[in-house]
């Protein structure tokens, strides 16, 4: 099974866009290697997505202390934390995985997370900051390398 590359984001909301456009590249890039599902979506409406995939990578924006803008993260599921959120409504990564193995989904072996650090993810109609844009040339051929390495994983097993 191809593995997913799922990137989040809203292109309306400048920095918040580079998982948008970092599916763009990778579509053309990939030639069929992995399914590319770019979307907005998030919290529980991503479990229909990641149900089913063996490897999944997630790209999306970040903004953590310590980086500047432009960044890329590489992250390991055991690096996010649950979130006590006011809101019953927001759902992070590691509450979907509770869910899923609670609900006794099929849900992906393994994740990797591509970050992008971005200054401004919330303001309307704002450009793309240039630092983040240009942060592709480095994530694109990150998450190229952890595809190669999961296939040449897998056909020396």
């Amino acid at each position: 099974m191809k593995p997913l590359i799922l990137c989040l984001g809203n292109d309306l909301l400048g920095d918040d866009g580079i998982g948008i456009l970092a599916a763009e590249k990778l579509q053309t890039m990939l030639n069929g290697q992995a399914d590319v599902v770019a979307t907005g979506m998030h919290g529980v409406a991503l479990l229909d997505l990641l149900v089913g995939y063996r490897q999944v990578i997630i790209i999306d924006a970040i903004q953590m202390s310590g980086f500047s803008p432009g960044s890329v993260i590489e992250l390991e599921l055991g690096d996010l934390r649950t979130v006590m959120s006011p809101s019953p409504h927001y759902t992070g990564l590691p509450e979907l995985i509770l869910l899923a193995e609670q609900m006794q989904l099929d849900f992906p072996e393994e994740i990797k997370i591509f970050a992008v650090e971005v200054d401004d993810p919330y303001t309307v109609g704002k450009e793309m900051s240039a630092a983040v844009s240009k942060s592709l040339k480095k994530l694109i051929p990150c998450v190229m390398a952890y595809i190669n390495w999961w296939q040449d994983r897998a056909f020396h097993a």
